[in-house]
């Protein structure tokens, strides 16, 4: 059902660009109204179910469960935006139920696997009233083991001038952790509707849906950076290659994030598909048109937008090339841990290639490893991560991850370093010591130069103990026990399937689900996953 709504909405919104430029015949007029009125009516409907309690997209699949999307709203932003994320599920293909938190209670929680909560705080740290009777039945309450299944993601809504900020979102994602429910990533918290945090939540969703490409929610706001360096860090691996890349921005000033940052960037189609697409429209890839507030190619712009599929192509026919441009929406971003400080002189990242089941390679993943060129320029953005932020005093730091998660950790070893803080203790996972050892002169040397006190890696495919990082953390049980007991915080950045999970339980086998619990409140046990 919504990807026909989508699909009408977006035909409409090509009947009209014709019509702007004085290419529509009057026979067209008819469509516009036609499919106006059908998404009228449609929408209208949707909203209506949505009220009530649900917008339940079919299945072929009757074994597969809807993802619950539920929200807490005041003001109606946590609906709007809950609303938005079950389109994009749903134009993903995923069964959806949308249901507010006044008609949410335990049975709902326990027929579902995966649910995802948007919730707003109100006043001092209150609970919005459409979630006041949630609140007494369950959060003060008990509920049998059936949370044990349920996976969730949360999206918490707040104003960090009070000082309950997302007090509801932490208390809920507290309660369900109580009950043995697992997060499916650390939560989002949006402060005063903050863009970066919910494009961070979009990308959640990209990932829960398998990499589906979902429009951005706002307008994209790039910066022109040339890429400056790219090699191959894992040449014989057993796994999928694995980039440094190095950036420098066009503009002055905008070597600026602090260690933790997310870099945000905007891939390119592959010149082959963008050829395909110009073929098939006979269109002029060389003609100039204006694509995000600035002249360029027309093949250059058509590589920023989202493609239809293949069996929609025909929809863009008859269309001029600023026309085709005005009606794609542009690809959306992807998000990669910064592997540098500002003091470096250039933005650097750690790129694992990712590959579809078709043996396709990713679109960000792909475009960066493959498809840009050397001394070319791409689109990337900043995003803050004040979560993942390298703490300022000169606690101890115990730092855990696997794979591409070595980039953030190197940024704060990097800011450490800067602040003279040296009692760091890295553990750290990938396949082979041969073949994958990320970075490993750089480390290598901090520990002669006492930067690093400690290092535990663990090398899954060359046998021997331990051959995970989670083993790596099992074994050394005793000793980050005592660490945190002299103060130490945890932050752990990587892959959230496998390794973010094994080593939450280790952590919680260790430290006791309590005190794991006050470290996160605390700010003592961050976690940068995806």
């Amino acid at each position: 059902m919504m990807r026909k709504v989508c699909w009408i909405v977006f035909l409409a919104g090509v009947a009209l660009a014709m019509l702007a430029h004085g290419r529509v015949p009057m026979a067209a007029g008819v469509v516009i109204a036609y499919a106006g009125f059908c998404a009228a009516i449609v929408m209208t409907h949707r909203r209506r179910r949505a009220a009530r309690m649900a917008s339940v997209t079919s299945t072929s699949d009757s074994n597969v469960r809807p993802t619950l999307v539920a929200y807490a709203s005041q003001t109606g932003f946590a609906e709007q935006l809950a609303e938005q994320t079950a389109r994009a599920l749903q134009g993903a293909g995923m069964p959806v139920q949308l249901l507010s938190f006044t008609d949410l209670d335990g049975s709902h929680l326990a027929a579902c696997d995966r649910a995802l909560f948007l919730v707003s705080t109100t006043g001092e740290g209150d609970a919005p009233d459409s979630a006041s009777g949630f609140a007494r039945r369950l959060l003060s309450g008990t509920t049998p083991d059936a949370l044990k299944q349920l996976r969730y993601g949360v999206l918490a809504l707040g104003d960090s001038s009070y000082a309950g900020f997302c007090a509801f979102g932490h208390a809920l994602s507290g309660w369900l952790q109580r009950h043995h429910a697992q997060p499916l990533f650390d939560m989002v918290e949006v402060d005063n509707g903050d863009a970066g945090a919910l494009r961070h939540w979009q990308n959640h969703l990209s990932a829960l849906s398998g990499g589906a490409e979902i429009a951005d929610w706002e307008r994209p706001r790039y910066g022109r950076w040339q890429l400056v360096e790219r090699q191959l860090l894992n040449p014989g691996s057993l796994g999928a290659p694995a980039f440094h890349l190095a950036l420098v921005p066009e503009a002055s000033g905008s070597l600026d994030w602090q260690a933790g940052d997310i870099a945000e960037v905007g891939p390119c189609l592959p010149p082959d598909v963008v050829a395909r697409l110009l073929a098939h429209l006979s269109l002029d890839g060389t003609q100039l048109v204006r694509c995000d507030s600035r002249p360029m190619p027309l093949a250059a712009a058509l590589a920023t937008r989202l493609p239809l599929p293949d069996t929609h192509l025909d929809a863009l026919a008859g269309l001029n090339s600023q026309q085709l441009i005005d009606a794609l929406p542009p690809l959306p971003h992807r998000e990669y841990s910064i592997a540098s400080l500002p003091s470096d002189g250039r933005l650097e990242l750690l790129v694992r290639q990712t590959f579809h089941a078709d043996g396709k390679l990713g679109l960000a993943s792909g475009w960066l490893t493959e498809h840009a060129q050397v001394g070319g320029h791409l689109a990337l953005r900043v995003r803050t991560n004040r979560s993942f932020h390298a703490p300022t005093d000169g606690r101890p730091l115990i730092l855990i991850g696997n794979g591409t998660g070595l980039a953030g950790l190197r940024a704060i070893l990097k800011a450490r370093a800067v602040q003279g803080h040296h009692r760091n203790w890295l553990l750290f996972g990938e396949r082979s010591a041969a073949h994958d050892d990320f970075h490993g002169a750089e480390l290598h040397a901090w520990i002669k130069q006492g930067v690093l006190a400690r290092m535990d890696r663990a090398w899954s495919r060359d046998g021997g103990a331990p051959h995970y990082v989670q083993d790596a953390v099992q074994a050394n049980a005793a000793m980050i026990a005592q660490w945190v007991e002299q103060g130490a915080a945890i932050y752990v950045c990587g892959s959230l399937q496998g390794m973010a999970g094994g080593v939450h339980a280790v952590l919680t086998q260790i430290l006791g689900e309590e005190r794991l619990q006050g470290m996160v409140e605390a700010g003592g046990y961050r976690r940068d996953v995806y």
